[in-house]
Parts: structure tokens; C-alpha cells; sequence
């Protein structure tokens, strides 16, 4: 499968002023670059955690890889059964299939660079989360557009158990 369509000939530019934002402290992120942009290419979001929030919960993509560049702070990682603390600099990539969810590690901020790659229309998929975060639709919705976002929900004891340390 190639990654680059033929449509994606043109740079793109985001100018930070422009990028739209979702949510607000602890969580807020900012859609930078959607497939439909980058003909299909890659899906780009900057995502700023304060104080050891949560970013997303344990799931997998069936067929992208995700990037985490960790821009600012210090991240917790889930990869797999693994449970890594990455700081500014340091850069995490999960293969397609494998189980992976982000925090601020306790007490830290985050500010992490995403990219997904082959890129997924995803910038619905925040919004939809942001309808969550504001009781519009329930959380289980999420469950009803796993396929569409290429996004698949998993229970993870190793992240639970990291994670519980959080406000200790």
C-alpha cells in the first residue's frame, strides 16, 4: 500500500494561530493536519497535558502506526505491556496492532507531537470526544465509530495499574 495519493502535491501549511482547538486544560489538542489534507498520508494533532492528565486510554489502530514526539514535559506511555516514560526529545513509535494509550506522567505536563500514519480522517473523532467531555453524547458512542476512526478500544491492566499512581 502506498502512502502517498496522488492528490497530495501541495504542501501543507498549518500556521498555529489557524489550527483549531479541542478542549481545555488539563487537555486541549490541536488538529494540525488531517488525511483529507495530506491525501492520506498522515493524521497530526498536537496534544498538551497538564499536571499527569490522561490523554487517551488504551486501544490499537488495525492499520496505522502512531508517533509520539515528546515536545515539552514528561509522557507516559503504554506499548503493548509495557509502560514507558518518555521526556522531551525522546520519541516513541507504535507499530500497527499494538495496544498503546499516553498520560502526563504524574505531577508533569505534556506537550506531544501525534502523527499517524497511513492518515485516518481523525479530527471528528476529537470532536466526537469533545462531545463526551461535555455530557452531549455518552461515552459509549465511541464504541459505535471504532472502525470508521480505525480505532479500537482495550482493557489494559499494566496501564491501570501505572495510571492509579496519578493524584497519590
Amino acid at each position: 500500500m502506498s502512502l502517498i495519493v496522488r492528490d497530495f502535491t501541495e504542501s501543507v501549511v498549518v500556521r498555529q494561530a489557524e489550527a483549531e482547538v479541542i478542549g481545555q486544560a488539563p487537555t486541549t489538542i490541536r488538529l494540525l493536519a488531517d488525511a483529507g489534507s495530506t491525501g492520506g498520508a498522515l493524521s497530526t494533532q498536537r496534544v498538551t497535558l497538564n499536571n499527569g492528565a490522561d490523554g487517551a486510554k488504551p486501544h490499537h489502530h488495525a492499520n496505522s502506526a502512531e508517533l509520539f514526539y515528546i515536545l515539552d514535559g514528561t509522557a507516559q506511555l503504554l506499548s503493548g505491556d509495557q509502560v514507558v516514560t518518555a521526556e522531551r526529545g525522546d520519541l516513541v513509535v507504535v507499530p500497527p496492532g499494538l495496544s498503546h494509550a499516553f498520560a502526563a506522567a504524574p505531577g508533569h505536563d505534556a506537550d506531544i507531537l501525534i502523527v499517524i500514519t497511513p492518515g485516518v480522517e481523525r479530527f471528528e473523532y476529537f470532536r466526537h470526544l469533545e462531545r463526551i467531555a461535555y455530557g452531549k453524547v455518552p461515552p459509549e458512542s465511541l464504541l459505535d465509530v471504532q472502525e470508521l476512526y480505525d480505532t479500537y478500544f482495550r482493557a489494559s491492566p499494566t496501564w491501570n495499574s501505572a495510571r492509579s499512581l496519578v493524584g497519590e
